[in-house]
């Protein structure tokens, strides 16, 4: 079973198998559409498509006060029949990859450990991984039986914006944010309406839990890397821009053996979006 990373060179032999099913979860924030058209151009065989909008989020709520996000869960029901559609069903082994180096993949496999699936792997470097191999791209649909995969006893933890509005006067938890630099200081911020972070948070970008190669860092380099961050994993809140890439920084912690970290789902664009929550700016 693979719960974390799989390379290319292990997932290009059981392209076939019966019993796993690959998901391409390509995206762009900037351009909803490119995750699919590049899909069509090209994909892992017998890959199917996940929209990070449409299949791995829930409906947004209405802006203002108690806006819930950018990219709210998804209802568990729903996304249960959702993996069932896939093929996926309990004992499926699910490897997720993209072209971000697991940007977007990652919140998948944290989804799939939400409803209590060990076996969801991240493909490790993605599609650039892949095609530096040398291994084809191809484009048929893959066409799958029905999965009937089950809810199970969840893998992970939430926290509510309620839990970090308490949390500030507290300070027995650790919020991490996984965004840029600049945007957790408040500049350069394209995406959401306001620029800052969540006061005492903070700042580990995803992008540092990659190699130049865009796969990711091994376990113990890791490890060594967000020790400084917090005294003790299962007393860390991760969080980002809209719950999505804080799955990355998730998923380097489960590498690196640093269990228990809670997900912020609604992250700093439901955080912003309530001008009564304070905001810090800079380092």
């Amino acid at each position: 079973m693979y719960t974390t990373l799989i390379d290319a060179a292990g997932l290009a032999q059981h392209l076939t198998d019966p019993d796993w099913v690959i998901l391409d979860c390509r995206h762009d924030l900037m351009n909803p559409n490119a995750g699919r058209d590049g899909y069509a151009i090209g994909h892992i065989q017998n890959a199917q498509f996940a929209s990070i909008d449409d299949d791995l989020s829930g409906p947004k709520s209405p802006a203002g006060a108690q806006f819930t996000g950018r990219h709210p869960l998804p209802e568990r029901g729903a996304l249960i029949e959702t993996l069932r559609g896939w093929g996926i069903s309990d004992s499926t082994q699910v490897v997720a990859y993209d072209a971000h180096g697991g940007m977007f993949a990652a919140r998948l496999w944290w989804l799939l450990r939400w409803i209590g699936h060990p076996a969801v792997a991240v493909l490790d470097g993605g599609m650039a991984a892949w095609q530096s191999q040398g291994l084809p791209l191809v484009t048929p649909v893959a066409q799958r039986a029905r999965g009937h995969i089950t809810e199970r006893p969840t893998l992970t933890h939430t926290v509510t914006v309620a839990d970090v509005v308490e949390n500030l006067g507290t300070h027995r938890r650790t919020v991490v944010d996984a965004r840029a630099a600049d945007r957790y200081r408040g500049e350069n911020e394209t995406i959401d309406p306001v620029g800052g972070h969540i006061p005492g948070a903070k700042n580990r970008f995803f992008k540092d839990n990659l190699r130049p190669d865009g796969r990711f860092k091994p376990a113990a380099q890791l490890k060594q890397e967000f020790a400084p961050l917090f005294g003790s994993a299962s007393a860390a809140i991760m969080q980002c821009g809209s719950g999505v890439t804080a799955c990355h920084n998730l998923l380097a912690m489960e590498v690196a053996g640093l269990h228990g970290a809670a997900l912020y789902p609604g992250s700093w664009s439901e955080w912003c979006a309530n001008p009564a929550r304070p905001i810090a700016t800079g380092a």
